[in-house]
């Protein structure tokens, strides 16, 4: 699989999402995110009816108003009476999805939406790593610290081969999530491939905390902080954990590497720390309706110098943080091209406990700019396209940044 369709299936998979109003203010104040039931649909409907309900929803919402200039209506003619069973129902309107020709709207299954609300509470019951498809094998791309996958010693570029004795050959990627996920302290037979030898790991399973936002002190003056992901509603204030950690820093450095998105609200609020007034993101809903998020009047300002990092995987909420920062000349951006994902999702709850992630808009930068398919260009391009492997030891991309902070700091306080 290319790195480019790659990036295009994890987003698909994390489900990038902007709710409406009411979604935002329920998780916002509570990491209990749907607090719990209050978003989840427990209508039992016939199949023919979700595909139905579904059908009006895309057709009253979705961003595109000739929904890909394609008559709507044959959909609803075409499987009229025709669906009977779940299965049935998921077809349909998964093809019916498909002739969008666009990769973010999908359908949710009762199993999709509980992985969405473990998405954004980051609490999960496994081992402790991320896994991918590559070329039809599901392969660990990381590994996270000090949790019952790394005291077992699996490793990055492990091939999941067998959970439980079940062959993985031929399954999906969610469907090996859900066979290593389970309850809190159960155990998990993985067999993986390692060098051309198969290993098995017994790994008890354990609550993992996924921390979204991680700091630390370079160049004893620059604070370093990485977003990995802004999904978790814990996001903003493990951000300001990471601001309180280095706030004896004469600067910073945003690594956004390997990002590919997440919730608006938490783009927006760190935004909204660097950039005193004016627009941050212009959101364009059907038929061009414009809504423009500005920057609040908060006491609490940023003035230090700033580099974000930035490439290929860098995607959706990153996009936005870090145009915002650009077009206001607030940050050097720094690395590679960002992936360019300029539309905007909303998780619309459907009968019997299903979901649909609906296209809703696209978005603009404070300048104007449209970055759909386009990304970002960093005022210094450097390094590699995509960094889901980042070698600290080789990282010319950080390097470069400490370069110009050093620069920059050394000058400002030349001038004092």
């Amino acid at each position: 699989m290319k790195k480019k369709q790659l990036l295009i299936f994890i987003l698909s998979v994390m489900i990038l999402v902007i709710f409406n109003k009411i979604f935002l203010s329920a998780f916002t104040r509570t990491n209990d995110f749907f607090a719990r039931q209050a978003f989840i649909n427990n209508e039992e409907v016939a199949p023919q009816k979700l595909f139905e309900r579904t059908w009006r929803i895309i057709s009253k919402e979705y961003y595109e108003p000739s929904l890909n200039h394609q008559n709507w209506d044959r959909w609803k003619v075409h499987y009229h009476n025709k669906i009977k069973t779940d299965e049935d129902a998921r077809i349909a309107i998964d093809t019916m999805i498909a002739s969008l020709d666009e990769p973010y709207t999908r359908f949710m299954t009762k199993k999709d939406y509980e992985d969405l609300t473990t998405s954004i509470t980051s609490k999960i019951y496994g081992i402790g790593v991320n896994i991918y498809s590559n070329s039809g094998k599901i392969e660990i791309f990381n590994v996270m610290p000090a949790t019952p996958a790394d005291f077992a010693q699996l490793k990055q570029g492990d091939i999941i081969v067998a959970v439980d004795g079940k062959d993985t050959n031929g399954m999906n990627i969610s469907d090996v999530a859900a066979l290593v996920r389970g309850p809190e302290n159960s155990v998990v037979e993985l067999t993986v491939l390692r060098n051309g030898k198969k290993l098995t790991k017994k790994i008890k399973r354990k609550e993992i905390k996924i921390k979204s936002v991680k700091s630390s002190v370079v160049d004893n003056h620059i604070g370093y902080i990485q977003i990995i992901s802004f999904m978790s509603g814990s996001t903003p204030n493990e951000f300001l954990e990471a601001l309180e950690n280095t706030k004896n820093t004469d600067a910073l450095i945003l690594d956004l590497r390997g990002n590919t998105g997440g919730l608006l609200d938490n783009a927006v609020f760190i935004a909204d720390m660097f950039i005193n007034d004016g627009t941050i993101v212009d959101i364009i809903y059907r038929n061009g309706y414009k809504k423009s998020i500005k920057a609040q009047n908060e006491k609490f300002r940023l003035n230090k110098p700033v580099v974000i990092l930035v490439n290929g995987a860098s995607a959706s909420a990153s996009e936005i943080l870090s145009g915002a920062l650009k077009d206001y000349h607030k940050a050097t951006l720094v690395g590679r091209k960002t992936f360019g994902k300029g539309l905007v999702q909303k998780v619309v709850p459907l009968p019997n406990q299903t979901g649909v992630n609906i296209t809703i808009a696209r978005y603009l930068t404070p300048s104007g700019k449209d970055i759909n398919k386009h990304g970002i260009k960093p005022d210094i391009e450097i390094g590699n396209e995509y960094d889901f492997f980042i070698d600290t030891k080789k990282d010319i991309q950080l390097e470069k940044a400490k370069d110009i902070l050093n620069n920059e700091t050394r000058i400002g306080t030349a001038k004092k």
